[in-house]
Parts: structure tokens; sequence; C-alpha cells
């Protein structure tokens, strides 16, 4: 019975082979149709989704007449099915104070059938909102339905255009930071004012200070004004409605609307020490004498000196944000020639050549800009002419400056420093790597790391808590707390005359101000805002604070070795044949590695045209990932790739004495090379009719701080391990120079292998990053925990594309720098949750008074104002210590 199968292979956008497979008992065929083919390696950077393959096919051959024999079941084929990306949507959320808020939003959000994931960041005052598939109504609809939601709830929300120009984003930045610097600004004046009224409504008890020390100063009528009950129950009526009236009505809105924030327990707080006194002292006859109107006035003064500096402290922390900004240069000076040849030629600005200056969104790929010393390269692009030096620190975090001429690249956002240089744009606007940076940084600043989610679950239904426990408190200390500990209304808080109501509502103020959410809410994102944005000064591009987390509990790391311990710019080094001359060998193995894009296949093209060799035009390409390649040439099919790969392509088979002997003739032939300091690699050439025909020995050289940073990785006691397609014996001997024992090498490795050696890593429990640089690294990176990718010339590529964190400065060494960053970040973030919980958990009950029978201590509201404040402080301030943290390198200068 005849099976079918039909198997279509996409090379590029336009199918260009399409062939059937039929099998029967005897003949197996393949039917070719072909169309005009385009140069692939043009194609290949611009494609996501490639024809995935399972397992390699050797067992079958191709013939003059394409016939093959296949052994059964040795087919094994996938399609990329198309993959349905969820809609995302940003939105600009405003009044978030602490973690309460942020759960609330998150709750808010989260109710929504049409919501499939929440992520919010109360620092950057974003939302981002992934939608399920299925949603109909587009994703702009549902994210006005989603904002009007959230304003309704007490936190005015709108959607964040998308796709803005370069010009349009640095402008949306400028004007967020120049209001939350107003806003610093009013804030300031709050303080002062605040604390103006502090000063006089606590002068008199600044005299009484001053009298019981012997000094007999401020006395007389102006004293005994403040000294008055009337006039510091103004005074705090003045506090309550002058700077802290914001405060106040946000915290009443907050809890009105069901969600109640820090602002509603200071603001209750408040309230209840104010109604007090004032019931007290317009009601002489209840005795109360519960006139502490002072207290309200120095629980503001603190809770708003605490928030000016937290505000403070906040825009600092995103000053790294604003220095990556500072480097996108919206304006640009285009060059436009009146002749071809002039803007061709050599010189900078010909002399019939217009330089006139345009926004930077309207420059073009393929057009000239002009770049004066001193300036801000406004694109990615090519130089064309002049000399200069460019300062690339902050995309690369490389301090030393970077010659630059004529058919080098240059990123936006670098610094341009002796000379003018034209150049020609390759990528603009929001398609520039520094854009693309800054895109990156935001994200991850929006993620959230799994440990905050414990946080936020916390924080949710603190505010609630801490009103329960206040009320818990009055409650005890008025009916029954005072009657079994009597001596406690002998403490100054219950007043001269003791008072239990007076200490029972202090004790119960006490307990609503010193209670601090923002503390908690604060702790993860304040350390992932500087730690990502540390890392992006350092040329580290993390895409999200669960990278920072996974990446510091990595117990293994797995290295490629072509273009990762290596340089990735390999060379052929020696050629061996049967029959042939070498020149033979490599004109037809140019010819098929013509359209791949491996650094194999270049090193190959660049040595034919080095010696200036004809290449012939193929036909029928088609390229197996991890195995070589195959094409026509000359009307006879050549396979370049393994041995294993090659000797299987073709019914003529060579011996494996001749092919033993082929391999030690190149190995032989080899001159220059050093095997402690090079990695060879032997690539094998066949051609239909004949079988494996040569061998081409390829060298790649070591990288400098290949060895420096494996003893590194090994000194922090992380497993290095070393995955490699190439054979055994060049695995071994760059395994050997690196330091990586024998028993952690994998050699002769497909990518589908790579990612088979990763999955049984973690399924062993270990927790595996994975460094890479090629397209066939994507699969092992995506899988890993975390994928690491080297960025060769500042191009994208799939393995930056799958990767969690892209290395722009094209270092091996700074592997080491995103461990160091990443156990420093999550080191911020312990610390500052700990500081968090333990505060709370030691501040409250001492608040509550439970120190009070036994030590006679006592806090007041105001002190308690200052405490919660404080805590707050101490978490920001502790993540700005990150900033210190240095890279390997930087410490090394």
């Amino acid at each position: 019975m005849m099976n079918t199968i039909l198997i279509r292979a996409s090379l590029s956008p336009d199918p260009k082979l399409l062939f059937s497979y039929t099998t029967n008992s005897n003949v197996d065929r393949f039917a070719f149709n072909f169309k005009p083919h385009l140069p692939l390696r043009r194609r290949f950077p611009h494609r996501r989704h490639h024809l995935l393959r399972q397992q390699s096919n050797p067992n079958f051959t191709l013939s003059s007449c394409l016939q093959a024999a296949a052994a059964p079941n040795q087919i094994a084929t996938a399609a990329a099915a198309p993959i349905q990306e969820e809609a995302s949507v940003l939105l600009d959320v405003s009044g978030m104070m602490c973690g309460g808020c942020v759960s609330r939003v998150k709750s808010v959000l989260s109710a929504d059938d049409r919501v499939h994931s929440v992520a919010v960041n109360m620092l950057t005052e974003t939302a981002a909102i992934k939608l399920r598939p299925e949603v109909e109504g587009g994703a702009e609809a549902v994210a006005e339905s989603l904002a009007g939601r959230l304003t309704e709830c007490g936190f005015a929300a709108k959607r964040r255009a998308s796709g803005m120009g370069v010009a349009e984003s640095v402008r949306k930045w400028k004007e967020m930071v120049k209001k939350k610097e107003e806003m610093l600004v009013k804030s300031r004046n709050r303080v002062i004012l605040a604390w103006t009224l502090v000063a006089l409504c606590c002068g008199s008890h600044a005299s009484h200070i001053l009298h019981s020390l012997g000094i007999h100063i401020a006395h007389g009528s102006y004293m005994d004004v403040l000294h008055n009950s009337y006039v510091k129950g103004g005074l705090a009526m003045a506090a309550l409605l002058g700077p802290g009236r914001d405060l106040l009505f946000d915290g009443l809105r907050a809890f009105k609307k069901g969600s109640p924030n820090m602002n509603s327990l200071v603001g209750f707080g408040s309230l209840a020490a104010f109604t007090i006194s004032a019931v007290s002292l317009l009601n002489p006859e209840l005795q109360w004498d519960a006139a502490f109107f002072d207290e309200p006035v120095m629980l503001l003064g603190f809770v708003l000196l605490g928030r000016s500096l937290e505000e403070r402290a906040r825009i600092r922390a995103s000053s790294d944000m604003n220095e990556l900004l500072s480097l996108i240069n919206t304006q640009s000076r285009l060059v436009i020639a009146s002749s071809e040849n002039d803007s061709s030629s050599d010189t900078v600005l010909g002399s019939d050549a217009i330089c006139i200056e345009v926004p930077t969104d309207d420059v073009r790929v393929g057009d000239s800009v002009l770049v004066l010393p001193g300036e801000t390269i406004p694109v990615d692009g090519r130089v064309l002419a002049g000399r200069s030096v460019v300062d690339e620190s902050m995309l690369t975090g490389e301090s030393l400056p970077v010659f630059k001429e004529k058919e080098l690249t240059v990123s936006a956002g670098t610094i341009n420093w002796d000379g003018p240089l034209r150049i020609e744009a390759t990528s603009t606007g929001s398609n520039s790597m520094i854009s693309k940076i800054v895109r990156m940084v935001e994200d991850a600043q929006g993620h959230e790391a799994p440990i905050q989610r414990l946080a936020d679950s916390i924080a949710g239904p603190f505010v609630c808590t801490i009103m329960t426990l206040s009320a818990t408190t009055f409650a005890f200390w008025y009916y029954i707390g005072t009657h079994i500990f009597p001596n406690v209304l002998l403490n100054d808080i219950a007043g001269p005359d003791g008072d239990s109501l007076l200490l029972s509502l202090k004790l119960a103020v006490d307990v609503l101000v010193v209670s601090c959410p923002c503390a908690l809410g604060l702790a993860t994102p304040t350390a992932i805002l500087v730690g990502t944005s540390l890392g992006a000064r350092q040329g580290l591009l993390v895409r999200g604070a669960d990278v920072l987390e996974r990446l510091a509990s990595i117990d293994h790391i797995a290295l490629d070795k072509t273009g990762t311990l290596t340089e990735g710019k390999p060379a052929v080094s020696s050629i061996a044949s049967f029959k042939y001359k070498d020149s033979e060998i490599l004109q037809i193995a140019a010819a098929v590695e013509s359209t791949a894009s491996h650094p194999i296949a270049n090193a190959i093209l660049n040595k034919a045209k080095s010696l200036e060799l004809r290449i012939p035009v193929t036909k029928r390409q088609l390229t197996e990932p991890g195995f070589g390649t195959l094409a026509e040439v000359d009307g006879l099919l050549v396979a370049v790739g393994s041995l294993e790969w090659v000797h299987e392509r073709f019914q003529r088979r060579t011996d494996r004495s001749d092919i033993s002997n082929l391999e030690h003739a190149v190995h032989q032939s080899s001159e220059g090379i050093t095997p402690s300091n090079y990695s060879k690699t032997i690539v094998y050439v066949g051609r239909e009719g004949e079988g494996i025909i040569g061998a081409i020995a390829i060298s790649d050289s070591l990288r400098e701080d290949a060895e420096f940073t494996v003893t590194r990785l090994q000194q922090k006691g992380i497993r290095t391990v070393l995955f490699s397609g190439d054979r055994e014996e060049a695995v071994a001997t760059i395994a050997k120079s690196v330091g990586i024992e024998k028993e952690f090498i994998k050699s002769s490795l497909t990518p589908q292998g790579k990612s088979g050696a990763i999955s049984s890593l973690k399924a062993a429990g270990h927790h595996v990053a994975m460094v890479g640089d090629g397209i066939n690294d994507a699969p092992s990176l995506a899988l890993a925990d975390v994928g690491i990718a080297l960025q060769i010339e500042g191009q994208e590529n799939a393995a930056s594309n799958a990767a969690s964190i892209i290395l722009l400065g094209n270092k091996l060494s700074q592997v080491v720098d995103a461990l160091e960053l990443a156990q420093a970040t999550m080191g911020k973030v312990y610390q500052n949750l700990s500081w968090a919980v333990a505060y709370n958990v030691i501040a409250i009950p001492i608040a509550a008074g439970v120190l009070l029978p036994q030590y006679d201590f006592a806090m007041t509201p105001s002190l308690s104002g200052g405490m919660m404040a404080l805590s707050s402080i101490f978490v920001v301030t502790n993540s700005l210590l990150l900033q210190l943290h240095k890279s390997e390198s930087a410490r090394k200068n």
C-alpha cells in the first residue's frame, strides 16, 4: 500500500522549493518544483519562523535522477505552526500610593474576562495587560474600557499611544519627568508649610523644655497665644486643610471606593486625633482632657517630609533611564548630493552637496547623514566617508572609544569624538538600536518578578487588616487593658489625669499610622528599576524582572563553542583532496555556501573571494541547520557539511580508510595554528557520483576572556557545560584550554540535541542558562531558564530574539557581569522585603502598646508617622545603593 507524505519547505517568503516524497516497496522519488531564487542571505535575518526538523535524516541518498532509498520510520518532519499572538495594551495609571493600590489595580483589571494576565508597576505608573486571543473588538477598544474602569475606581488611567516616533517618545518622557519635578516642587512647598505649622504648634513645648533647662526665654504674650488650645486647634485645622488636604481627600476617596490605601490610614489617624481633641475642647463638661492638636500637625509633617524624600529618591532611581533617553538625537543633518558619484565618494561633504537639518523620524534607510565631532549619532548605519573615534560606552559598557572608518558600522546613541562622519542609515527612528534598548528597559521594568506577587498578595489586604487591628487596639485598652494594667494610665500618653479614652485613642492612631504597606510595595520595583537601568548602562539588556530572579538562582551555564567561546570569525586554514586542486574544492564549496549565513559558510566564501575564484551559479539550495548545505552545481548535487551527513547524501560511498587519510592530510597542512588557542572544524565536500572528494579545515581563535569567564563562573560554584555540533576532538581541545572538565562536554550536537541536553539538565532539577550567538542556538536559548545572546556587530538575529538577556558588548565576560548584577539586584529585593516585613511585624505590636504594661513605653502618633516615613525612605535608599555596583571590567579599570 502506498503512503504519501507531502513536505513543503519554505526558505524565504515565497516558496522556493516544493518536493513530494512518495514511498513504495522499491523506489522513492523526490519531485522538485522551483521558482526563481532570490539570495537567501538577504532574507534570512528577517525571518521569524523556519522549518523545524525533529531529527536528521541521514538514511536517504540522492542520485542524478533524484532517487532516494530511505529506511522505514526514518523520516520525521514538523511544520512550523502559526502562532496566535496575544494582543497586549499598555495603560498609564496614576494615583497609586502603595502596594495596596497596586493590588487593587491588578484585581480590577484581572476581573475582566478579556484579560489574560496583568503586571502593574507603581514606580513607572504603568499597567501592562495581555488580552486573551479570542478577544473581539480590538485592543484599542478594550484598553479604553479598562482605562475607564480604573478611573471610576479612583486611579486615573489612559491608553498609552503606540508606534510613536523617536521625537514623540522623547517628548512624552520629558513631559513625564517635568511633571514629576513639578510635583516635587509642590511637595517641597507642602513640607515647608507643614513644618512651619509644626514649629508654631509645638512652640509651647519648646518653651517648657528650655524653662526646665534653666533658660528663661520664649515667654510673653506671643508664647501665651501659642499655648492657647483654640489657637492650636486652628493650626491643626490649617494643617489638615492646607498641606494635608490632598492626602486626606485621596484617602477618603480610596476608602469610599472600597480600596483603602496608605493615605486612608494617615487620614483616619489625623482626623481621629483632631476630632477627639475638638470634642474635648468644645465640651469641657465631658472632662476628657484630650486636647492634643499638636499630634495631627506633627503626624502630617513627618508623613509629608517622608513622601517628599521618597519621591526625590524615586526620580533619582529613574535617572538612568533619563540618561539613556538623552542619547536619542531627535534632529539629524541630512546630506543630499546632486550627483550619484558625489554621494558615494570618500569626501565627507561634496562641493555640490546640500546639508539640511531634519527630524530624525524623517530619515529613511539609505539616506546619508552628517555627524560632526561632539554630536550624538542619530541613526544606526554604515560609515560612507570620514575617520573618527566613537564613544560606545552607553551601549556596550566599554569605556575605551572605538575607531571608525569607511564601511564600519555605527549605532544610534553613540557619540562621535574626533572627526566628521558621513553615514548611510541602515535603521532609523524607533528601529534604531538605542530606541530598542529604551523599549526593552521599559518593558523589563514593567514586568514583575515572581517574588513581587508575594509582596502584592500581602499588601492587598494589608490596609483593611491594619484598620481592624486599630479598632481592636482601641476596644482592648478602653474596655479591658486599663482595668488589667491600671499602671499604664500613669504614662504621659494618657494625659495628666490618666484618661483611658485618651490612651486608647492614641494607641489606636499609632497602629493606623506606624504601619507601612508602602515599604512592601516599593521593595521589589525600586530594586528592579535601578538594576535594569544599570544593566542597560553596562551593555546588558534584560527583558524582565523575572529574568533577573531566574538568573540569580542559576547553577549550570551551557556555552556554545563557535562564536561564543571562540571569536566567531573563522577562517580557512587548510584544504585537502584526493584528486582535485585545492582551488577546485574551495570553488564548489563556496558555490554551495553562497546562500548560507553560518560563520563557517562566511569563512569559505571569504577565502574564495580573497583568491578571486569564480563562484559557479547554483540551483536548488537546501540547508539543514547543524548538518550542512546541499545544492546543484554544474548539473551535479554537491553537499558541504559534517562527515556523516555528507557521507550519507550519496549512493556512492567513500571508504572509511580514505576519509581517515583525508582528515589526517587536512590536519597536517594547517599552518600557524596553535591548538590551545584555536578551534579547528573540518567540513567535508561531497559530489554526486563520487562521494566525499575533499575536506576544508576552518580555524577560529578563542576569545581573550573565555578562560577568565569560565574560571569566574566556576569560582561562583556554577557548572559550565560546553555544547557544540563539532567533532569531539576539536571540542575537547577548546574545553581543555578554558578549564571545562571532560564530563561536561557535549559534542556533535544538532540544534535539537542541544535542546535535548538543556531539557535533561532541567529535568535533573538544575537551573540552566544558555549562552549562544547564532540561529542554531535559538531553540536552546528559548528553552533554557535564561537565554543569553552575544550581539555581534550590533545586528539582531534569531539568537537575540530568543534570548532573555542580550550582551551588547559582544564580550563573554559580560555573562559574569549579568550574573553579578542579577545577584546584587535580588539581594536588594530580599533586603527590602525583609526590612518591610520585619518593620511591620515589630512596629505594629509596639504601637499597639505591647510594651506599655511592663516597660512603660508607648509611641505617640507623631513618632509613629515619622517611623512610617523613614521605613519607606530606607527601602528606596537601599535600592539606590545598587547604583554603586560595578561590573567586573569596571572594577579592573
